[in-house]
């Protein structure tokens, strides 16, 4: 292998890093507060407003079910508002977010869910506001499953980032595409998935070393 492809490697790698890095950032800042809202507010919930909880999880549902090459074209006016272009990293950052915020929110919003009610009530019954219950009961003790369910979702982002560089988003995806499918080199197809298993090892052990550190706090 040439050392100007292995410079070509090293830099789609750090693109796919930034794409993932980015796009990983604000499906947590965005869908935390989005898997909170869709568990205080149904029926029963400390915020309780089923009306709205039903119209935000239809829409959560709805991103959820559209393929992810689907909605990489058609958020392509969306991008270029955002990110004043359709190709390169930046421009791929905007249809991973919105596609990994409501994936990343379901799962956190199951670990909130499995939180015991008794400790809700008892924070309740001692005259704890709402807002302290949310930061003090319901993340503490779902912070094991959300790190878990982050995990995952970076796990999925990469996947995604490497679909994203087949239509021009730069990374891995694009280095995979052009000089492996389409010259026919099978070295640097292979030399890809090479790095791209590393990754997503990487970042399993990384999640689940954290997860195991939370849980026996």
């Amino acid at each position: 292998m040439s050392p100007q492809m292995i410079e070509r490697l090293w830099q789609a790698f750090l693109d796919t890093a930034l794409m993932v890095g980015v796009s990983a950032g604000i499906a947590v800042l965005a869908g935390i507060p989005l898997a909170l809202f869709l568990v205080t507010s149904g029926p029963g919930g400390i915020f309780a407003a089923p009306t709205a909880n039903r119209v935000v999880g239809t829409v959560v549902n709805g991103f959820r079910a559209v393929p992810f090459i689907v909605l990489l074209v058609a958020l392509i006016p969306f991008t270029r508002l955002v990110a004043g272009t359709t190709i390169g990293v930046w421009a791929a950052i905007v249809p991973l977010s919105v596609s990994a915020t409501p994936f990343f929110a379901r799962i956190a919003e199951v670990s909130l869910r499995e939180v015991d009610a008794g400790l809700i009530e008892a924070a309740q019954s001692i005259g704890c506001r709402r807002r302290h219950i949310l930061a003090h009961v319901l993340l503490p003790e779902a912070l094991p499953g959300i790190v878990a369910g982050f995990t995952i979702t970076v796990v999925a982002m990469i996947g995604a980032s490497a679909m994203a560089g087949a239509v021009g988003a730069g990374g891995l995806g694009d280095v995979a595409i052009r000089y492996g499918y389409q010259r026919f080199d099978t070295t640097v197809m292979v030399v890809v998935i090479a790095i791209l298993i590393a990754l997503v090892c990487a970042v399993q052990f990384a999640g689940d070393t954290a997860v195991r550190r939370l849980r026996a706090r």
